[in-house]
């Protein structure tokens, strides 16, 4: 039986909480002052914790910053996963994920600027495993569908077009405007595994719902 004096709630929530802190405070932190400039005085003010706590729960400031690319990369997963059902067809599933990242990026500016900025300025080889974590995630829609890929286009080139223009946005400060870019990085999610006609069909589905979005250039 707990009462208050012997609460039952796992010890490790409070760790969990203390690492959770930590990781927004460094998104923040590198948002504002950058990776580089980022010190573990600013991580641990921010997380409102002591440096033996933090110390506790990482190795180091680069330990802490991997981690934090981790989480946001979960989160962003997550995301994707929940904005769509297990019945939709591959193209109307990729739409759905699209929207649901680019409304978690452009709701969280700091976490955007972080993965498509500094995560590359410290390790360039980042991009290489988002790339690894995308593709095959979309391949395996058509996969697990049983519907064949019909596009020629090459996935590795329509994931380099969709990553630059979300970072342009973000490194301009535009992050709230990400999602009026919706039409074009549907198309470039959708045509290399379902073809133009599809990806046409599902970046004007998309069009729809970005709001005040200027027109894509998507034809």
């Amino acid at each position: 039986m707990s009462s208050v004096l012997a609460p039952s709630t796992p010890i490790d929530i409070g760790e969990q909480s203390q690492r959770r802190r930590i990781i927004e405070a460094m998104i923040e932190s590198c948002a504002e002052k950058t990776y580089a400039a980022t010190t573990i005085t600013d991580i641990v003010g921010g997380a409102r914790i002591s440096r033996t706590t933090f110390y506790k729960r990482f190795a180091d400031k680069r330990d802490c910053f991997d981690a934090t690319v981790d989480s946001c990369l979960l989160e962003l997963q997550e995301a994707a996963a929940t904005a769509h059902s297990p019945g939709d067809p591959p193209p109307d599933a990729v739409r759905k994920a699209t929207v649901g990242m680019l409304e978690l990026l452009a709701s969280k500016p700091a976490m955007a600027q972080l993965l498509s900025g500094e995560a590359v300025s410290v390790d360039p080889a980042v991009v290489e495993r988002y790339r690894r974590l995308l593709i095959p995630a979309l391949e395996g829609l058509w996969d697990a569908a049983g519907e064949p890929k019909t596009s020629h286009v090459d996935p590795g080139l329509s994931f380099a077009r969709a990553q630059l223009l979300i970072f342009n946005e973000i490194a301009a400060g535009r992050s709230d405007a990400l999602l009026a870019l919706l039409p074009e990085i549907v198309y470039l999610a959708v045509a290399p595994f379902a073809g133009h006609d599809e990806a046409i069909q599902q970046a004007r589905l998309a069009e729809q719902s970005a709001p005040d979005a200027s027109p894509s250039g998507v034809e």
